[in-house]
């Protein structure tokens, strides 16, 4: 399966393809992008590893990650979706992970919300799951309003399996 192709008023939603890997790349490798998630930047041959996984979890699970295109400019802004990474965390076991990650540039803009939001509207229709849930480094404040505004609720904290996050629930509607 193929991501589908979704679009708010600022950003599309597209398969990951080769034509994002550049810009991936250079996201990753930057300490600032990298500083909530993992904590160190990526090499390039650890961005690839995530790349193709991004895109292959949709062939596993029917769902997984879009690259977020401004609709403007065609820059890559960001990366999110729903994932099943195998954590190693009892409270993200049967549950769709969601998650995001942007480059610094396209920060505060509200991006995050607006991307996000598409990818769980998606979710909520295309998809027969009840929940979904996402991890978040204690320190990210910015990502922790993102999640509030997509209607997460803190369930938990964990510090064993990939260090200190809290853990995030959100109930599907309806």
């Amino acid at each position: 399966m193929i991501a589908p192709t979704l679009t708010t008023e600022r950003i599309i939603l597209e398969p990951l393809s080769m034509a994002h890997w550049e810009e991936y790349a250079t996201m990753w490798a930057n300490p600032r992008t990298t500083e909530f998630i993992g904590g160190k930047p990526r090499e390039r041959n650890e961005s690839w590893i995530k790349f193709c996984a991004g895109i292959g979890l949709w062939n596993l699970l029917g769902y997984g990650y879009w690259a977020f295109v401004n609709r403007e400019s065609d820059v890559l802004l960001g990366v999110g979706g729903l994932s099943q990474w195998e954590r190693g965390l009892s409270e993200l076991n049967g549950y769709p992970e969601t998650g995001w990650g942007f480059a610094p540039d396209a920060w505060g803009k509200g991006y995050a919300t607006e991307a996000m939001r598409a990818a769980l509207d998606w979710a909520d229709t295309a998809l027969e799951i009840r929940e979904t849930r996402c991890i978040i480094d204690p320190e990210n404040q910015s990502s922790q309003r993102v999640a509030a505004k997509l209607g997460y609720s803190k369930i938990g904290h964990n510090a064993d399996a990939i260090g200190p996050v809290d853990i995030y629930v959100r109930k599907v509607r309806g």
